[in-house]
């Protein structure tokens, strides 16, 4: 062999060395004992590759001898299953996503501050732009962890976001369902710290809620997820089905700490909205509720002529903001009602029906919330009651989201006048651009009108640029109830000593009032006890009873399988009844509002429980009741049923109930107790 053969030889020995080191890979240990003989290696490469065409040649010629294999049918059925196995998980993401895509524009958020002009934000020592939360990916989904908690270093941490939410369910939560819901709720807010008010009732929530901006967002997302206790999966997708998917949350971002709610309370309630319609007189919101329509769609609606406009809102509220239509559009339409209990009254009477004949009626409040089951139960009057039906009514719509949601599309204000009232810490607010100029104005002054010979101010924020006179940003609806100033703020505990409802009293008249220059006398009254003439509660109380009776009265003539769903007519309190052994049907209650609770208001908290009769507890010396009573009921089931609801909230106060067996030796039930009586 020639040195030129044992040099390729031993450089052939080093690539392949029959244990698996190709090219290298493993060092090679020169004490190794390699048995393979040299051989060529200008032959040994194309004698492998040579060898293992042929084998590959041979099984593609046996193959196509035999057909398609039984293995490759096999393969292709595999393949063809791993495809459509794609196309479902493609499909399912795909859904996945579309589905979040509208959980997500079911969040309709603004920020408070957004069309503040730079020079106001300079004076209010704010720094950062309110759109910067927008500018982070998916909001919906964060959650409390504070890794994906932080807010963008250049926005105050200590600003806070408020949500204003409701949402009916149809059936009502049973006991169990409830009580899961109000567990839910509560500690989902505490998880996030959440503060604020929520009504929680067998019919569904309604919140008003305040906390960080991630914090709030993440309460949403968890609450997206709640299945509301009912354990529905959807067969189509096997997934849960959620009570709050599709629920409208309505964000106001970068308000000022001290608008913050100190603590979170979940009221358990009987109505998310107090209208007395619980259990057989709730009209079903599926069934019978107004259309609803999206701000620019209620927009235009307002300018069509045959249309009124009804403010399902308190008067008071009314007083310092409302829609105004142009000439030759809607008709404006407040009810004048001091509590929503008497719109179902107001809706029953004849002036009303004529008001509506022949019209649509549009219907509006603050969140949307009270809408609800006002829109529903005209359209179950149409549907049922022979002479709302002959008024030929042309369609019932109602405001998607109230007035906050429409001042997020318009925030120039569009068709409306004035402060729209809040039951949270801002107490009243303008559209965001009319706010900023108003504030602009208020803190810079002549400064800001010199610079202005136009008289108006030009706002950017929102991806809009709007102009605001500077009369509108001025303007004020109400007047104070003392001086008749112009007024539009309600600030103090002051109530109207007539009827109750809260006070307008300007700044000037409430200080003089405070160091007694000036006292505030009880003929200090609303606007609207000095338009109706009243002058003492007395007055007032008498005069809503009369018509109240005569409500209920045409009521009961009504109550049949046709107006009142069986849906509806199940217990409006689902507690289940407690045991009653004894059978006693006589039962104490105490702790009542003395001040609100009456015959019609006790009748319908029990409902479906029939009480037959009502001793009201007097004091001795003054003879005005004090918030106790005895009453008599038609069973001893109706009594199990109404001592379950022990502890409820009722106007504002925990009532208390338990069996009280009549003695012997008493007259019991006592003469001229009985309910429906003089």
């Amino acid at each position: 062999m020639s040195k030129s053969d044992k040099k390729r030889s031993k450089k052939k020995s080093r690539r392949y060395d029959g244990g698996g080191s190709i090219d290298g890979d493993e060092p090679i240990n020169s004490n190794d004992d390699h048995t393979h003989q040299p051989i060529d290696d200008t032959n040994a490469d194309d004698d492998t590759a040579t060898r293992h065409k042929k084998k590959s040649k041979h099984k593609k010629r046996k193959r196509n001898s035999h057909g398609t294999s039984h293995d490759d049918a096999s393969i292709n059925s595999g393949s063809e299953e791993a495809k459509q196995s794609k196309k479902k998980k493609k499909k399912h993401k795909r859904d996945k996503h579309q589905k979040q895509t509208e959980m997500d524009e079911k969040i309709v958020s603004s920020s408070a501050i957004e069309f503040y002009p730079d020079v106001l934000k300079s004076t209010l020592g704010i720094d950062g732009e309110a759109d910067m939360h927008k500018k982070e990916d998916n909001p919906t989904n964060s959650t409390s962890d504070e890794s994906n908690n932080k807010p963008p270093p250049d926005v105050k941490t200590n600003n806070i976001t408020l949500l204003l939410f409701y949402q009916y369910v149809e059936p009502p939560w049973d006991e169990t369902q409830f009580q899961n819901a109000l567990d839910y709720v509560t500690s989902n807010g505490n998880k996030h710290q959440i503060t604020g008010r929520m009504r929680v009732a067998r019919e569904g929530l309604n919140c008003t809620l305040t906390g960080s901006y991630h914090g709030i967002r993440g309460w949403c997302a968890d609450m997206r997820k709640f299945d509301g206790g009912r354990g529905k999966i959807d067969p189509s997708t096997g997934e849960k089905v959620t009570e709050f998917a599709n629920t409208e949350f309505k964000l106001t971002d970068d308000l000022p700490p001290k608008q913050k709610f100190p603590k979170l309370h979940a009221f358990e309630v009987v109505e998310l909205v107090n209208y007395g319609l619980a259990g057989s007189r709730a009209p079903e919101i599926s069934k019978h509720g107004g259309t609803h329509l999206e701000p620019e769609a209620y927009h235009h609606k307002m300018c069509e002529k045959d249309t009124v406009i009804i403010d399902v809102r308190n008067h008071y509220e009314a007083n310092i903001g409302r829609f105004d239509p142009p000439t030759g559009g809607a008709k404006m339409i407040d009810p004048m009602m001091r509590k929503s209990t008497e719109f179902p009254v107001w809706l029953d009477k004849p002036e009303t029906k004529e008001m509506l004949r022949g019209k649509q009626v549009l219907m509006y409040c603050t969140g949307g919330v009270r809408c609800e089951r006002a829109s529903a139960l005209l359209k179950q009057k149409i549907d049922t009651e022979d002479d709302t039906k002959e008024l030929g009514i042309k369609g019932v719509f109602q405001l998607q989201g109230g007035v906050d949601k429409y001042f997020k599309h318009f925030p120039e204000g569009g068709l409306w006048k004035g402060k729209n009232y809040t039951f949270d810490k801002r107490f009243a607010h303008a559209p965001a651009a009319v706010e900023a100029v108003d504030r602009t104005i208020k803190k810079l002054g002549d400064e800001v009108v010199a610079d202005n010979p136009e008289k108006e101010l030009k706002v950017e924020g929102g991806g809009k640029s709007v102009a605001i006179p500077l009369t509108v940003a001025e303007e004020i609806m109400g007047k104070c109830e003392a001086c008749l100033k112009p007024w539009d703020m309600y600030r103090g505990k002051r109530r109207c000593p007539t009827c109750g409802v809260p006070s307008l009293i300007c700044k000037e008249c409430f200080e003089a009032d405070k160091d007694g220059t000036k006292k505030l006398g009880r003929d200090v009254r609303c606007d609207l006890c000095v338009a109706e003439g009243v002058r003492n509660k007395r007055e007032l109380r008498e005069r809503e009873e009369r018509e109240m009776k005569e409500y209920e009265q045409k009521l009961r003539t009504k109550l049949t399988e046709e107006y009142a769903p069986p849906i509806q007519r199940k217990h409006a309190i689902t507690r289940k009844p407690r045991p009653n052994p004894g059978r006693i049907t006589r039962l104490f209650l105490k702790n009542m509002c003395a001040r609100q609770m009456d015959e019609t208001k006790l009748l319908e908290f029990v409902q479906p429980a029939r009480i037959t009769h009502i001793q009201w507890l007097t004091d001795r010396n003054t003879g005005k009741f004090y918030g106790s009573a005895f009453i008599e009921v038609k069973t001893a089931e109706d009594a199990g049923s109404i001592l379950a609801l022990d502890g409820m909230m009722v106007l504002g106060r925990k009532i208390k109930v338990k069996y009280q067996k009549a003695d012997e030796k008493d007259v019991w039930p006592l003469p001229n107790t009985e309910v429906g009586g003089p």
